[in-house]
């Protein structure tokens, strides 16, 4: 190994992990209280917290998972604090997930016992095997429902087809308990029916629910259409209040997006809003801006796999423009071009409480990139995941990339697969790793045209982080002895490292002759891993 690896490793391992600074226990802070005041499947079984409750309890959290990884850390005072932030973050996962799982404190300060409430509050038919539900069948599921004085303020009817019969049985049951839902799921509740079926089955569920005060409503999974989402009507044009809306894989087309626009009478309260899977188009996406612009409240968007290009994209951007407090971004999987990334960046560059962002598969190339990192540097301090995969990223794009990168400390998640970054890009992206980041969990260079010299450098990095989970170096050009000096370097922890089956040893670099023989390679990663070993990242 050349003396710059040396140098590079010593530099690592002079680190002092722990204590960390005031800073960053406020920042842990700050997270955790927007972790328990955040929406999630636990939230809507237990209730969630007021931001005064969920910042008293953050702070005493931070303190006893403080006391506990300092106390063990003054066992071993000679060592780099590794441990300690390992013990620190598992200390605060564990004790948030218990006030989560918990849910809001009676007055009295009391822990609320949730769970024969809970019981009486959720109505859940969605598990088990997917089938149709006929009359007599839907009369037995759903006749807890139909219980004098039954405290029921959500229902779930995903995973179950309902026919029409089955629908007039459901009517009049949903009647007598239409004003106490504030939950409603019909996800996949119309499968495999007939067209004509089908929607006559929405018109009577949308009139039957037709002025709930719902805060959460899914109608994915339906292939809904235009004829899907103008038979739900009645229902949409009546929400004022809604807080949640997913619309997924509904065969949202143009013109079905603008009949969803037009339909939703206000989306001020709105704070999730999610358009993954459909066939949107830039048109569409016109008309799903009008409804993002409309969403200031909004804190979650997801807008995948919808086929937009980039006059959508450009739209978009825009629109997002008014959303402030976005926490997750999610618009993987389009045809937004550099352009529209450019626009995205300049809304991005508002976003201080964005957690997630996945920006993967849309043709950023790297002007895009750079757009984004440099807005995504100046934002987001509490960025928690990151993914950029596919989008043909060079070495040249990831300087911008990786100072991003090494401001991120609360990061997670790095996914950078199928782009081209080579060597010079992966260790530019190592060093930015190098110190701090003791949240770490995954990173997926998978795909990336890397040699041996970056692939040791990334694992010599990531197998320090304390907590740390799966490297995906596979798909890459790693010799096989790079390979092994990869598993050496997780002897003793290669459930950390993904497999290798799919690197080719033998790949060459459209840039290099295919005549290059192995004595010429040899050279090139020496010479290489010494030039890129004390690479910098400007600030």
């Amino acid at each position: 190994m050349g003396s710059g690896t040396q140098t590079f490793q010593h530099r690592s391992l002079s680190v002092k992990l722990w204590p960390p600074s005031h800073s960053t226990r406020l920042m842990l802070v700050e997270r955790m209280t927007k972790n328990l005041t955040t929406p999630s499947i636990f939230s809507r079984k237990c209730g969630l917290l007021s931001n005064d409750e969920a910042e008293e309890d953050a702070k005493k959290m931070e303190e006893l998972a403080f006391a506990a990884a300092d106390q063990h850390y003054k066992k071993e005072p000679d060592g780099d604090g590794s441990s300690a932030v390992q013990i620190y973050a598992k200390e605060s996962s564990r004790l948030m997930l218990e006030v989560i799982k918990r849910g809001p404190k009676v007055n009295d300060g009391e822990l609320a016992d949730k769970a024969t409430d809970l019981r009486g509050t959720i109505f859940d038919i969605s598990g088990g095997h997917r089938e149709f539900i006929e009359a007599e069948e839907a009369k037995e599921l759903l006749r807890p429902l139909g219980e004098p004085g039954n405290s029921y303020t959500k229902i779930c009817f995903s995973n179950r087809s309902f026919g029409l019969d089955a629908a007039n049985v459901a009517a009049p049951i949903l009647s007598t308990i239409k004003d106490q839902l504030t939950e409603v799921d019909l996800s996949d509740f119309i499968a495999g029916r007939p067209e004509s079926e089908a929607l006559d089955v929405m018109n009577i569920f949308s009139s039957v629910l037709e002025g709930c005060h719902l805060r959460y409503l899914n109608l994915s999974n339906n292939a809904l259409g235009e004829k899907g989402v103008r038979s739900f009507g009645a229902l949409l044009k009546s929400q004022n209040s809604l807080q949640e809306l997913y619309l997924m894989n509904d065969g949202i087309s143009e013109e079905a997006a603008r009949a969803v626009s037009e339909l939703i009478p206000s989306t001020e309260k709105l704070k999730v809003l999610h358009f993954h899977n459909n066939m949107t188009g830039d048109e569409g996406a016109f008309a799903i801006s009008k409804i993002v612009k409309r969403s200031c409240s909004l804190e979650d968007f997801r807008c995948s796999s919808t086929r937009v290009g980039t006059d959508g994209g450009l739209a978009l951007a825009e629109a997002l423009k008014r959303c402030a407090h976005l926490k997750k971004l999610d618009l993987r999987d389009n045809m937004f071009g550099v352009e529209a990334e450019v626009a995205l960046s300049k809304a991005i560059s508002q976003f201080t409480d964005l957690t997630e962002v996945y920006l993967s598969y849309l043709n950023l190339e790297d002007e895009g990139t750079e757009a984004l990192a440099k807005a995504l540097k100046h934002s987001a301090p509490s960025l928690e995941v990151l993914e950029m995969a596919g989008n043909d990223i060079t070495a040249k794009g990831t300087a911008s990339l990786a100072a991003c990168i090494a401001s991120k400390q609360f990061l997670t998640n790095l996914n950078l697969a199928e782009n081209e970054l080579k060597d010079e890009g992966a260790i530019l992206i190592a060093n930015a790793l190098g110190e701090g980041h003791g949240q770490l969990n995954e990173v997926d260079m998978s795909t990336n045209a890397i040699r041996r010299a970056g692939g040791r450098h990334l694992a010599q990095v990531v197998v320090k982080k304390p907590g740390f989970k799966l490297l995906n170096i596979n798909g890459n050009f790693i010799s096989d002895e790079g390979i092994d000096e990869v598993k050496e370097i997780f002897r003793g922890s290669l459930d950390m490292l993904g497999p290798l089956d799919e690197n080719d040893p033998e790949g060459e670099d459209d840039e290099e002759e295919e005549d290059e023989d192995e004595e010429e390679n040899a050279e090139h990663e020496k010479g290489l891993e010494s030039k890129l070993t004390d690479l910098k990242i400007n600030q």
